[in-house]
């Protein structure tokens, strides 16, 4: 950031809002994934299909996340990210609740269609209260997303020990996130985007803004640094998919009795959570660049020890080293790409919103293939590969700011 500024009581109470709504993004579909070995076993799904069905998550993401622009342009991002919430929650909950594979995949679709929807609106009007503050705080959004997932799938956890059936805990999720967000909206700044200040103009960019800005002919360096800025965002998905997906699995080919392979995951988003609490700071004193590229080291040589000498703690470990290094990834090739040169306000920012959602949706794949053909050790080389990319891209990244 360039300049230090107070904030407003109406910023301060704009941040709260913000957090909440990150914090109900986090949550709600966490809450379905602990119950998704139950769906497949009522549904009789093989792996196979039950793999093809999951997918349809990130598909309705990679669809629909374009059209948050125009949503934001005519209604504003605050309440497209609270209707985009709401919206989400309804298509968990109807999976949940899905008789048959077709519907179980349509609402998985409609809900990941939503999320990418919510999760555009939400980083932008996130972004809108950072420029109030004049200093970043992007990353301490991140952080709360990640306190809803273990909020998320504590719930979960603890309906599947209760018993309660997955449309009587998904509902209850539902109404709750629901209400949370929606009461949340009372408190983000008013208006559209663009009538909040100068440099909010345009928050977001539309596919027509897109296609305008290819037509214009943008400069060659300004393409090169936003597929950097996309290979960076995804390699935060791309670990935190890993983490959710194999962490488990991979533990418990190692002999981890089953309550301990389920602390790989939750390894990663603790400390992933940890990172994100600490970036705002160190973002402000080093810079973007430093801080990810020291991420990127910590992912490289954590996860890499963990494979290269395969036990249980030291994987732990591993992934928890792997959470912590991408925690900013995601945070800071957003607020880059929000100020590319050359590009409409927001282009960038969506853009990258969009196409990182590709390594939720191709890494499972990959993987899978890797594990297959070799080992799942093998597959999580994955990991540490793209720990490299980071270091390797993130140069386009700002540096500290002097003065």
């Amino acid at each position: 950031m360039t300049t230090t500024t107070a904030p407003t009581r109406a910023d301060r109470r704009a941040r709260g809002a913000v957090a909440a709504l990150f914090l109900t993004n986090g949550a709600l579909f966490a809450n379905i994934l602990p119950r998704y070995p139950e769906i497949k076993e009522q549904l009789g799904l093989d792996n196979t299909v039950y793999g093809l069905a999951v997918a349809s998550f990130p598909v309705g993401a990679i669809v629909a996340g374009l059209a948050a622009a125009a949503l934001i342009r005519r209604f504003g991002s605050a309440k497209v990210a609270v209707v985009g919430t709401v919206l989400t929650s309804v298509g968990v909950l109807a999976a949940g609740l899905a008789p048959s594979v077709l519907l179980f995949a349509l609402g998985l679709f409609i809900g990941g269609a939503m999320d990418a929807i919510t999760d555009v609106a939400q980083n932008a009007h996130g972004l809108r209260v950072q420029r109030g503050y004049g200093r970043s705080i992007l990353n301490s959004f991140h952080a709360v997303w990640s306190i809803g997932a273990v909020l998320g799938g504590s719930m979960a956890a603890a309906a599947i020990a209760l018993g309660l059936p997955i449309g009587v805990h998904l509902a209850i999720s539902a109404v709750l996130f629901s209400a949370v967000s929606l009461t949340a909206l009372r408190f983000c700044l008013p208006g559209l985007d663009a009538a909040g200040a100068a440099a909010d103009e345009d928050a977001v960019a539309d596919p027509a803004d897109v296609r305008a800005a290819v037509r214009a002919g943008i400069r060659p360096r300004v393409v090169l640094m936003l597929i950097a800025l996309v290979i960076i965002a995804m390699a935060g998905t791309i670990v935190e998919d890993a983490g959710n997906s194999w962490a488990t699995l991979y533990l418990g080919s190692l002999g981890a009795p089953a309550a301990i392979a389920a602390t790989g995951f939750i390894a990663l988003v603790g400390a992933q959570f940890i990172g994100r609490l600490l970036g705002d700071g160190l973002v402000d004193r080093f810079g973007q660049r430093l801080v990810a590229r020291a991420g990127g080291v910590i992912v490289v040589v954590g996860m890499g020890v963990a494979l290269a000498f395969p036990t249980i703690p030291g994987t732990i470990i591993g992934f928890a080293a792997a959470g912590f290094g991408v925690a900013t990834l995601v945070p800071a090739a957003m607020n880059e790409a929000d100020v590319l040169p050359g590009l409409r306000h927001g282009t960038g920012l969506t853009v990258v919103s969009w196409l990182m959602r590709l390594g939720f949706l191709l890494s499972p794949p990959v993987v899978g293939l890797i594990a297959d053909a070799t080992s799942l050790r093998a597959g999580l080389l994955l990991i540490p590969a793209v720990g490299v990319a980071v270091v390797l891209f993130a140069g386009v990244l700002r540096g500290r700011e002097r003065g």
